[in-house]
């Protein structure tokens, strides 16, 4: 809605970082490799704008995602498929999506296509195979949406350790909208979302990177490398976040998308990441201006943004929680 890019859905790492990565756990494992094997954390968001985040030029706070681009590196080149489960089978093998039997989304089957299993295909190995091999404890957290009901659970591809959902879309452990039935899995074991094991108040961006640290501290009492994949729920629909963070936001949409737009594009000019010679995008078609939406309605549009914001605002706060705690274990550098 606000210069939100639903088509830059879930972030995928490239082919070759994927072999560079395999390349050096592969390497890492032989016998007398002096180079200690370094610890691999992966944070995916789902359905998330490039630009809605502070570091991209959103005006919706990142703090700890911005730290951490500040000390590293941004990509202005990038690209996905546009899609959660092709996307996702690409990261986690290093394939393209038809290769890896995830063409379209998950529960999308065709009979006699081997683009279409709705599932890893067994041809396809994942990263978490690979480092696992090469020593390393394995483990994810969150949204799978990778063949879970066709025979390949994160528990089986690769991750010794995992606290899953099947598909996505929830949120709350008490949530009655879209996946009111959805179960919690925890190293394939299956779990009601409201169990006692998980507490009875939890939001889910808290809940993965809190289960993540957690399998860290095992794979610390085994003195292994540790390979975490933590896959957010969030900013994916439904829209839901706490009260309090939602609150935070309330009102700051009411100036409109026009504004907010052409502010986050001086920024992206400011901040280096595109060529001032390249003209703001128009609105589209089914836009109007902002002076144009009748006031119930600007109205409307400021609480599902504040939520969004929210949802992007809690994530971030989860992600400074999980470098807190990598550097309280003195794992971060």
């Amino acid at each position: 809605m606000f210069s939100h890019q639903s088509t830059a859905a879930v972030w995928r790492w490239s082919n070759l970082l994927f072999m560079v990565c395999v390349g050096l756990a592969a390497g890492l494992a032989k016998p007398g490799f002096a180079v200690e094997r370094p610890n691999i954390v992966i944070i995916l968001v789902d359905d998330m704008g490039w630009s809605d985040i502070g570091c991209y030029g959103s005006e919706i706070p990142t703090p700890h995602l911005d730290s951490l681009a500040k000390n590293g590196l941004r990509f202005t080149q990038f690209h996905n498929t546009g899609r959660c489960s092709p996307t996702r089978a690409s990261l986690i093998t290093g394939h393209y999506p038809h290769q890896a039997g995830m063409g379209h989304l998950d529960g999308t089957f065709v009979p006699n296509h081997p683009g279409y299993q709705a599932r890893i295909a067994d041809s396809s190995v994942t990263m978490a195979e690979v480092l696992k091999e090469a020593g390393y404890f394995t483990a994810m957290t969150g949204k799978w949406h990778l063949g879970q009901d066709r025979g390949t659970p994160p528990w089986v591809r690769g991750f010794a350790r995992s606290l899953n959902l099947a598909a996505g879309g929830v949120h709350f452990p008490n949530q009655t909208a879209w996946r009111k039935e959805a179960k919690l899995y925890l190293n394939g074991e299956e779990k009601a979302t409201d169990d006692p094991l998980f507490g009875n108040d939890w939001y889910g961006s808290d809940l993965w990177t809190e289960w993540g640290l957690k399998f860290i501290d095992e794979a610390l009492a085994e003195k292994k490398p540790f390979f975490l994949y933590l896959a957010h729920c969030a900013p994916h629909f439904p829209l839901m976040a706490p009260a309090a963070d939602i609150a935070k936001f309330r009102g700051q949409y009411l100036v409109g998308w026009d504004k907010l737009r052409e502010d986050r594009y001086r920024r992206q000019i400011e901040m280096g990441l595109i060529d001032p010679r390249w003209p703001l995008s128009p609105l589209a078609e089914n836009t109007p201006p902002w002076e144009k939406v009748p006031q119930v309605e600007r109205d409307r549009f400021d609480q599902i943004m504040a939520i969004y914001a929210a949802m992007i605002y809690a994530m971030d706060r989860s992600v400074g929680t999980l470098v807190d705690g990598l550097k309280q274990r003195g794992v971060f550098d």
